[in-house]
């Protein structure tokens, strides 16, 4: 008997799947994409209206042929590739590569691996949406465009390996401006002014701090104000409490998991993505088999299924108390730009509680489910309510303020306390009455120096470039590791710095492709990309918008750009032949140590990457070390002699 065929994408779903379907159903996997444009070429036929070259990739070969056999014992073939642009685009090129015409053919897509979710989309098939593929061809298109002719001219004037892009160079650009920002910052001195008061005689003094505009900017000038202040007569001229509401948080989108599980979990944007991908295709739960844990994690909506609301609902009302239980669900403002083709990101079943399946995941995973989870349950509780309460203070026309915040209702802060906001208790403030006699307890003011804009950590960036319309959803993590390992950039402790050769490509294309690194163009660009998604525009017609005038860019930037010189970062370590210190260098399985002096001296040594504190057994340095399937892990420079060894980086412990 025939069965109808369901291809995917990864092999971790077909567990998941085929336990929700009965034996009429073969699920399958193609990996991903079975084609591509070929990486040897940049596979456009620019004469010929942009014709795309795609080819069998390397390697999927068997994968296809196994997929032919599958589809020609089908009676029908439903293409259930992730619910995006890409994932349409996987089922198109499956269908013109697998050669089904005469098999009924079908799309199907879910936004979270349920039996519910399945059997509707199974229901309910559509046929291929040819404007989300064109919007993603149109993507690899323009895409291959700027990277495959950039990129040889970087390697000419530059240095082989390095690589340009709409996406990255903007993102760089980012980075480029805000080290500039830094550089330039000239910080100015300031003395805030702290006044310590009793009221009515209390044994307590309350804390009053000095308006920010009337803050001294010199030594001098806080002295003189102290002076005064110690004989000033200090007055209360305004009291005030009032109620304050602190609205539920939205559920996550890809951009804020990547920034809260940065910040809250120290995870990077490639580990939350990886992670977050286990959770989707589904994990082994004792009890349970295989289970898709959250909603598909490439989103930039969120919008919550009515029944998904509807779930949370009773989950909290039978839990925390009706009280807890929001009527109405908190909603974002629209933002332009923003796709709402599929939900926010949200537990598949909200009873499965972090803790009821704790046993069944390892740390990461549990860690970014239960942020996923807490997250997404308290956007359906109430609001936290709190009791601000103000005070306004002349002393001889120099205006003190006082402020303390009290919660009157957790609301949703019972389950999604992540510690960045708490009570805000100031003395005795609450206690005060306009009434409420004042005199001076003691004054205090220190120097300090307005701070420069700060390093782009991760999540920052990842913000940044959402709020700049740069990219995707799918897009932002991997921008920043090419980013990394292409080392334009290096991280230290969790802030991103450019490096030199950063620098370098930065000011090629800067000078010579400015819209392209521009984040307006790219923002445009994502735009375009979006009416042709629509069926508004062509994506023809965008190529030939596009190509004329970065053809003629392209030939005075390779008529005008010298070979560039990128100087090497000095190292401390000496040259035990010559003496020179060694200069790190980038090669193809890594960093390495060489000596400046090549040709005549051609020694080079390991990299060594140090962590920074000594080792716990002999006091020899701990420096990272790989195994031999390349798992990173800290050990002691002495090994043998000395077996110390870490997963995790070791730190200093301070008393």
């Amino acid at each position: 008997m025939s069965k109808s065929l369901i291809i995917v994408e990864s092999p971790a779903k077909v567990k998941t799947i085929k336990k929700f379907l009965g034996s009429k159903y073969e699920v399958t996997a193609s990996g991903g994409h079975i084609r591509d444009l070929p990486k040897s070429e940049m596979g456009i036929d620019i004469e010929n209206d942009f014709e795309p070259k795609y080819i069998t990739i390397r390697g999927k070969g068997a994968t296809l042929a196994e997929l032919k056999k599958l589809a020609k014992g089908a009676d029908k073939i439903y293409l259930a590739t992730d619910p995006d642009r890409e994932g349409e685009a996987i089922s198109w090129h499956l269908k013109e590569s697998m050669g089904i015409d005469k098999v009924p053919t079908f799309r199907i897509s879910f936004n979270e691996i349920t039996k519910t979710a399945v059997q509707n989309a199974i229901n309910n098939p559509r046929q291929l949406d040819m404007n989300l593929v064109d919007a993603q061809q149109a993507r690899r298109v323009l895409d291959r465009l700027v990277g495959y002719s950039i990129s040889p001219l970087l390697w000419r004037k530059v240095k082989k390996g390095l690589s340009a892009g709409r996406v990255q160079s903007a993102a760089l650009a980012m980075i480029a401006e805000r080290e500039a920002e830094i550089a330039s910052f000239i910080p100015e001195e300031y003395w805030p002014i702290d006044a310590y008061l009793n009221a009515d005689n209390s044994k307590k003094p309350i804390l009053f701090h000095l308006a920010e505009k009337e803050r001294p900017s010199s030594e001098d000038e806080k002295n003189a104000l102290i002076s005064v202040l110690e004989k000033a007569k200090w007055t209360l001229k305004e009291l005030k409490t009032v109620p304050k509401a602190r609205k539920a948080p939205l559920p996550f989108t890809t951009s804020t998991l990547q920034q809260e599980a940065s910040r809250y979990l120290g995870l990077s944007p490639q580990k939350t993505m990886r992670v977050a991908q286990q959770l989707y295709e589904g994990v082994n739960i004792k009890g349970s088999g295989t289970v898709a844990l959250i909603t598909y994690l490439r989103t930039d909506s969120t919008r919550i299924a009515d029944e998904a609301q509807a779930a949370a609902r009773v989950f909290i009302t039978e839990t925390y108390g009706e009280e807890y239980a929001s009527k109405t669900a908190a909603k974002a403002k629209n933002r332009g730009g923003a796709q709402d083709a599929h939900e926010a990101i949200r537990p598949t079943d909200v009873s499965r509680t972090p803790e009821l399946i704790k046993e069944s995941l390892d740390r990461d995973q549990f860690r970014l489910y239960q942020l996923i989870w807490k997250r997404f349950v308290a956007g359906r509780m109430t609001d936290m309510q709190t009791e601000v309460t103000s005070a306004k203070v002349d002393a001889d026309g120099h205006i003190f303020n006082a402020s303390s915040t009290k919660i009157t209702f957790k609301g949703f802060k019972l389950i999604y306390d992540l510690g960045d906001e708490k009570e805000e208790k100031n003395g005795q403030l609450e206690k005060l009455t306009m009434q409420s006699v004042l005199s001076l307890d003691s004054l205090k003011s220190e120097q300090h120096f307005t701070q420069p804009p700060s390093h782009f950590t991760e999540a920052a960036l990842v913000k940044a470039m959402e709020e700049c319309g740069i990219g995707r959803p799918s897009t932002y993590a991997p921008t920043i590791a090419l980013l990394q390992s292409r080392n334009y950039i290096a991280k230290e402790k969790k802030c991103l710095y450019i490096t030199e050769l950063g620098e370098a490509v930065n000011g090629i294309m800067q000078e010579y492709f400015a819209d392209i690194a521009s984040t307006g163009f790219t923002a445009e660009m994502e735009a375009r990309l979006d009416t042709i998604a629509n069926g508004e525009t062509q994506w023809r017609k965008v190529m030939r918008d596009f190509y004329p005038n970065f053809e003629k860019e392209l030939k005075a930037a390779d008529e005008k750009i010298g070979k560039v010189k990128v100087a090497d970062e000095v190292t401390d370590v000496i040259c035990d032949k010559c003496g020179r210190n060694m200069v790190i260098k980038l090669g193809k399985y890594g960093k390495f140590l060489a000596c400046p002096g090549f040709p005549e001296c051609r020694n080079i040594k390991p990299f060594v990457e140090k962590a920074g504190v000594s080792c716990p057994k002999c006091g020899g340095e701990v420096i990272l070390r790989k195994t031999k399937k390349g798992r990173r892990y800290y050990g002691c420079e002495n090994y043998p002699e000395c077996d110390f060894m870490s997963w995790n980086k070791p730190k200093k412990v301070t008393e």
